[in-house]
C-alpha cells in the first residue's frame, strides 16, 4: 500500500489560532497535492459554509485548492478528481453516518490506499482507524456500522487527556480504554494528545510532535510511547 495520512489529535493547542500548529506537519503532503476535497460532516452544530472557511483560512499560507464536499452534487465524483483529502472534527458518529450515507467509506479507503493523501483531525483522525469505538463522542446518531475507514489497523483516541476534574467521580479516559482492551483485548488503541499527530507513509508510522502519545492493549495499559517514536511496528 501507498498510504500517506496525517492523523492529528486537533486543529488548535491551547489559544494558537486554527490550524496553525498543524502547518509542518501538513506541508509535506501537500507537495504534489494541490486540490484538496474537505469533508466537513462532523461538524453539527455549525455550517458548512462556514467550517470550509475557517479551514480555508487556517491553511492560507499553503496556497491549496480546497472545495466543500457539500459544494459538489456528486460527493464520490469530488472525491476521486481531489488530489487530496481533509476530514475536520466534530462528532465522530455524525461523520461516519455521513460517509456511509454517500457511499465514501470503501472510496476513501480505496483512493488513499492508491495514494492520495488524507488528513484528519479530531473526529477525521478517529474514523481513520478500524473503527469508532474508542471515540469520545455522543452517539447522538446510529451510523450502519462502527467500522472506519481503516487507514491505519489499530484504534484511535485522539484529544487524549487522563486528567481527572477535582469532584468528579467519572471514569477517566484510560478506565474507559481498558474497558475496551477487556472486550476486544487484541486490537490496539493508541492515544494521541493535542498537539501531536500520526503520519503513515506506506509501511512506516511515526509519532510527530513533542509529546508522547499511550499505547493500551489486553495488559499494557497507558504505555508511554515517546514523542518521535517509530511506531511501524503497529502496522
Amino acid at each position: 500500500m501507498t498510504i500517506n495520512a496525517l492523523l492529528l489529535s486537533s486543529s488548535r493547542v491551547g489559544d494558537t489560532p486554527y490550524l496553525t500548529h498543524a502547518i509542518p506537519f501538513i506541508k509535506p503532503l501537500t507537495t504534489h497535492a494541490r486540490q484538496w476535497i474537505f469533508i466537513p460532516y462532523a461538524g453539527v452544530s455549525m455550517d458548512y459554509d462556514a467550517y470550509l472557511a475557517t479551514v480555508v483560512a487556517g491553511l492560507e499560507e499553503l496556497s491549496l485548492e480546497i472545495t466543500g464536499i457539500h459544494q459538489h452534487n456528486d460527493p464520490r465524483e469530488a472525491i476521486k478528481n481531489a488530489e487530496g483529502i481533509i476530514i475536520g472534527g466534530g462528532n465522530t458518529f455524525h461523520l461516519l453516518h455521513e460517509l456511509y450515507r454517500h457511499q465514501l467509506v470503501d472510496l476513501i479507503y480505496e483512493q488513499v490506499s492508491q495514494g492520495k493523501p488524507y488528513i484528519g483531525w479530531s473526529a477525521g483522525a478517529n474514523v481513520a482507524g478500524m473503527s469508532i469505538r474508542t471515540t469520545n463522542d455522543m452517539p447522538i446518531i446510529e451510523p450502519p456500522s462502527f467500522s472506519a475507514l481503516r487507514l491505519v489497523p489499530f484504534q484511535l483516541n485522539p484529544h487524549y487527556a487522563n486528567y481527572r476534574t477535582p469532584g468528579h467521580n467519572g471514569e477517566t479516559r484510560a478506565q474507559r480504554l481498558l474497558e475496551f482492551t477487556r472486550v476486544d483485548p487484541i486490537t490496539p488503541v493508541v492515544g494521541i494528545v493535542e498537539g501531536s499527530a500520526l503520519w503513515r507513509q506506506g509501511n512506516t508510522l511515526k509519532l510527530l510532535g513533542t509529546q508522547s502519545a499511550y499505547f493500551f492493549r489486553g495488559d499494557d495499559q497507558e504505555v508511554p510511547l515517546p514523542a518521535g517514536s517509530d511506531l511501524s511496528y503497529l502496522l
